[in-house]
């Protein structure tokens, strides 16, 4: 399969390592800083793409390149909608880096737009491929946890002024968000996944504790309904010193009980059933070896779209779920805003709605 990418930073070498274990066709690349094409390559170890062509302008690419039938989005996140938007309208299929997008409005006109022009848009929440979690996953829809009581995420991660200062963007409301937006929203996703997707309500309090520097949030916490009457906790921090320490997914059942762990939900901590079987003996103290913090999941994550293009299906991390991780951000971000719990469906919100809250 054809293949481009746009946006060549931090979280690219991991789309490209996807790249080429999936063995696509590496057709172009692009950036506006021609600096980072190198530089990603080697980090992927995968100097076999020089012949990929080099743009700094993505409509010129797709322009050149018609042949591309899959394009990754890996750019700052406030660019993430318009460019899905105008890959989409050249009908292409497209997988976008979290967060999807930075508004209600624009995540629901990807979802329409994508909708008629008959492609496929995945959002990039590959954790949803760790070991850990997909066990976690099939025992959920086997019925094991029974009914459901409560869960609850805990990404505590360490982000220093280091980190902030490599791109103007970071933590700015109109091209980042804060903690919750960025390096929690994967494990907001785990959570409302596990939890049956369909939210009532949300109440939400964040605080810009530590890094005064940014306009955004550093800490943030949250309480949520869920329709099957189930409740869940969220708390999300770059303040951890001085290193990240965990993220966590806790999932607790009639009948069960589970603990995903490690950095970035990668361990089983606890695996606790009343039907215990030979095979959860062997779930108990897993442990999927990572080599940073975004895990192993693009390789699958790129299989299934691939997959899910070639036999006309929704990809299993569809734009749908991209939406939903979004609108959970965004909701705590309202509660804040307003003081108030925040009902959903959530309409007309924005992260730039934020500006000035610090």
């Amino acid at each position: 399969m054809r293949y481009a990418l746009i946006g060549c930073g931090r979280i690219a070498v991991n789309h490209v390592k996807a790249v080429a274990n999936n063995g696509l066709e590496f057709i172009a690349m692009c950036d506006i800083d021609d600096s980072k094409f190198d530089v990603m390559l080697d980090k992927a170890g995968c100097g076999s793409f020089p012949e990929a062509a080099r743009y700094g302008n993505y409509r010129q690419m797709l322009e050149e390149h018609p042949e591309i039938e899959l394009v990754a989005i890996a750019t700052e996140s406030g660019e993430h909608a318009r460019i899905a938007l105008d890959c989409i309208d050249a009908g292409k299929n497209v997988i976008i880096e979290k967060p999807m997008a930075m508004s209600m409005a624009d995540a629901d006109e990807i979802i329409r737009r994508a909708e008629a022009k008959g492609v496929k848009v995945s959002a990039c929440h590959q954790n949803r491929f760790n070991v850990a979690v997909q066990k976690m996953r099939e025992a959920l829809e086997a019925g094991r946890f029974g009914r459901l009581s409560h869960g609850s995420i805990h990404v505590r991660w360490n982000r220093n002024r280091g980190y902030y200062d490599q791109a103007p963007w970071r933590g700015t409301w109109e091209q980042d968000g804060g903690c919750l937006m960025n390096q929690c929203i994967h494990g907001i996703d785990l959570l409302r996944w596990m939890m049956g997707d369909e939210v009532v309500e949300v109440f939400g309090v964040t605080r810009q504790q530590f890094h005064d520097y940014l306009e955004a949030e550093d800490a943030g916490m949250a309480v949520v309904k869920f329709a099957n009457g189930a409740i869940g906790t969220i708390e999300g921090t770059t303040n951890v010193y001085p290193q990240n320490l965990e993220e966590t997914l806790y999932l607790f059942g009639e009948d069960g009980t589970v603990k995903v762990g490690g950095t970035s939900t990668n361990n089983i901590d606890v695996w606790d059933f009343v039907d215990e079987t030979a095979d959860d003996q062997a779930n108990k103290g897993l442990e999927e070896q990572t080599s940073n913090v975004y895990g192993n999941g693009h390789t699958a994550l790129y299989a299934d779209v691939v997959d899910a293009i070639k036999n006309d299906r929704a990809p299993y991390v569809d734009a749908v779920a991209g939406r939903n991780a979004l609108e959970m951000v965004l909701a705590i971000y309202k509660s804040q805003k307003t003081g108030r719990p925040v009902s959903l469906p959530l309409d007309g919100f924005a992260s730039s709605d934020m500006a000035g809250e610090f």
